[in-house]
């Protein structure tokens, strides 16, 4: 635990007027004691940070003065009894979202690897024998060499569905991989199937990634030896989307404009009724957090704030396709951290 985030959190504490604030093992343990931890941890002002095995112990640590107590939004009801505070409970997300979503310069280097470990999986779609392959063998073949592991043969199968299995681990980066070809690319949240890959599909590649325990998120879009009518067109647009939602991230504009940039492009293009609605979100120690890149987030950007812009159209029965990156805001506009490119590829059979 670093003392500028202990100092932040005892003063955003002071704003809130909270006497006390309990976390249990979650993304706000970590951001706020900088590692994983068993157990529970409980700040009050003037006292050293105390850690406590259980609820129980956690709750002998509250002063029995306290009026009002933040607890962690993933506390579980067990635990909320077990603690039997006499104050008004409020959720330790208002002292530590406005905190966690500005992130520091090592939170930053830590995204960007695992913005590096995306792009890894996007440059090896682009050298991958597509043809013949499934979508699940390809899914975890682009794991496997994203993680500098030996990609196995195209055509080999694998115990389990990629989608059950998880995601593919090493040292402390950790990927998950997800394929979808033809007509199942209309479904946004397509798991990898056996679906053979065929020439004339267009095929969708989403990656979740986790380093030193940030995460990324990027999609891009391929077709093999031709794309399918007006699919082209449908890459463009939402290339367009892209960029001016990209173009919307600066200090001072909220999450709602931004959405706003990506959808007068989308509505304008006649694909309206197929937008999945929702530019993107926040993204850091949870791989969705806020901001909420929609109509209803009216939340101020700010420097140090990290988004997944991702619009998406999805044609049912046909075909659909998003693109996205890892954008920060930063003191003069925004700056994307992936680095493959969004172009649509043609992909040899």
């Amino acid at each position: 635990m670093t003392g500028e985030i202990m100092a932040a959190v005892l003063a955003r504490m002071a704003e809130e007027e909270l006497d006390a604030l309990v976390l249990r093992p979650s993304p706000d343990m970590r951001y706020v004691a900088g590692r994983d931890a068993d157990g529970f941890l409980v700040l009050v002002p003037g006292l050293p940070p105390g850690f406590a095995a259980d609820a129980a112990a956690a709750a002998a640590l509250i002063p029995a003065s306290a009026s009002r107590v933040g607890v962690d939004a993933q506390m579980r009801a067990h635990e909320l009894f077990v603690l039997r505070v006499d104050a008004d409970l409020v959720l330790a997300s208002a002292v530590l979202d406005p905190m966690r979503r500005r992130k520091r310069p090592e939170e930053i280097a830590a995204i960007e690897r695992a913005v590096a470990v995306t792009d890894r999986v996007m440059a090896a779609a682009r050298e991958l024998s597509w043809f013949g392959a499934t979508e699940r063998d390809t899914a975890h073949r682009l794991s496997a060499a994203a993680l500098a592991a030996e990609p196995p043969p195209a055509g080999r199968s694998f115990p389990g569905s990629h989608g059950a299995a998880g995601p593919l681990q090493a040292g402390e980066e950790r990927v998950f991989v997800t394929v979808a070809a033809g007509e199942n690319t209309a479904r946004p949240d397509h798991l990898p199937s056996g679906r053979v890959i065929n020439p004339g599909d267009a095929v969708c590649v989403r990656v979740s990634a986790r380093a030193g325990g940030y995460h990324a998120r990027a999609g891009r879009a391929f077709v093999v030896a031709e794309p399918p009518e007006d699919f082209e067109a449908v890459h463009a647009v939402l290339l367009a989307a892209r960029d001016a939602a990209a173009a919307a991230v600066r200090p001072g504009a909220t999450a709602a404009e931004v959405d706003a940039a990506a959808w007068r492009v989308l509505d304008e293009s006649g694909y309206g009724p197929y937008v999945t609605r929702g530019t993107g979100h926040g993204i850091g120690l949870e791989p969705r957090e806020g901001p909420w890149l929609t109509a209803a987030d009216r939340t101020v950007l700010a420097p140090g704030m990290t988004l997944v812009i991702d619009p998406g159209i999805h044609v049912p029965d046909l075909y659909g396709a998003s693109v996205g990156d890892v954008v920060e805001c930063t003191e003069i506009g925004s700056r994307t951290m992936n680095r493959a490119p969004r172009a649509l590829h043609v992909l040899d059979p």
